[in-house]
């Protein structure tokens, strides 16, 4: 038996969350059982799809769910020795038992940082990289548009765009991510929406129109990507993170995608088990030629997690958001 601290809801937000909403709280965690390992765990995962949780699908007064990385400490399941190293999608708990579901045993690169494999190699970068190759059906050389473009998986799937010889336009919200999109990702051009006007600053950037548009943010962003599409253009709809703390910006021009004959489709990141093979390697010899760069934010300590998660949707993070333990 041992103590481990857990990040419990409280109560709904209402709105951006607060540290009100969260507690941080003591659980025991008994010791493996027959066919369970113990995961202690090394690094936390903060993501946009969390907030749309906090609203009904999430337990009050149970550990968060969330992913994450951990060591395994105990094992009475074959499956498992004690030291691996394992990604998981078991909550926000310093430690917890499993029977193995939801687990996976990780053989990280010993050239690349532990961390990646919970972004640019994770769920993020198949979100990236199967949104825009399969959902976005992307065609080298094409015109891109990608919101959020300095986020975990928008600076995966813009860099992919680059890497596939398109022409790829950024948004993001601050002067100092808009530089990074342009002299570290290598991006053709970017926006910092908070400062300039979208609409104009868009159809300005993209003199050739949009053929895809690899969209995280709805709203604003989509009504004024919608005005820039080409024909047959494809929207490949990975989030709508405007909408995810109850605003509700409107879309006043969706009527174009019937003469632009235009798909707009979602997606999740389990739709692409049949790429993760082909991504993997590619994904791997990017980072390691440094063709694909990437941000991390990460906040020390586990009762960090709900100051993670808030400032994840006030805009703190570059790039990934991240909790080490």
């Amino acid at each position: 038996m041992t103590i481990a601290r857990q990040v419990h809801l409280v109560r709904r937000p209402s709105g951006v969350p607060v540290p009100e909403d969260f507690a941080v709280t003591e659980a025991r965690v008994p010791d493996a059982g027959a066919g369970e390992i113990q995961v202690e765990g090394l690094i936390l995962s903060v993501d946009p799809y969390m907030r749309p949780r906090l609203d009904a699908d999430q337990k009050l007064g149970e550990a968060m769910a969330g992913g994450g990385i951990g060591r395994v400490v105990q094992s009475r399941n074959p499956k498992f020795r004690e030291g691996d190293i394992v990604r998981h999608g078991q909550g926000f708990s310093e430690r917890f038992n499993s029977d193995g579901r939801g687990v996976q045993v990780l053989n990280p690169d010993p050239e690349l940082p532990l961390s990646v494999y919970m972004h640019a190699l994770g769920g993020t970068g198949i979100t990236a990289y199967g949104g825009l190759l399969e959902t976005g059906a992307l065609k080298d050389g094409e015109q891109v548009f990608v919101s959020t473009a300095a986020g975990a998986v928008g600076s995966v799937a813009a860099q992919i765009a680059r890497l596939k010889g398109c022409y790829v336009i950024g948004s993001t919200g601050s002067d100092e991510k808009k530089r990074w999109l342009l002299e570290e990702a290598g991006l053709n051009a970017a926006i910092n929406y908070r400062s300039e006007n979208l609409r104009t600053a868009l159809k300005a950037a993209a003199p050739k129109g949009i053929d895809v548009y690899f969209e995280n943010v709805g709203g604003a962003h989509l009504d004024a990507a919608l005005a820039c599409m080409n024909l047959r253009g494809r929207i490949a709809v990975c989030g709508m993170i405007s909408t995810y703390n109850g605003d509700r910006e409107g879309v006043r021009n969706l009527s174009v995608m019937i003469y632009g004959r235009m798909r707009m489709e979602g997606f999740v990141a389990s739709d692409f088990p049949h790429l993760q093979e082909q991504f993997q390697s590619d994904m791997t010899g990017w980072l390691k030629s440094g063709q694909i760069r990437y941000q991390e934010t990460v906040l020390e300590g586990f009762e960090r997690a709900p100051e993670a998660l808030i400032g994840l949707f006030e805009g703190r993070n570059a790039g990934k958001m991240l909790v080490r333990l």
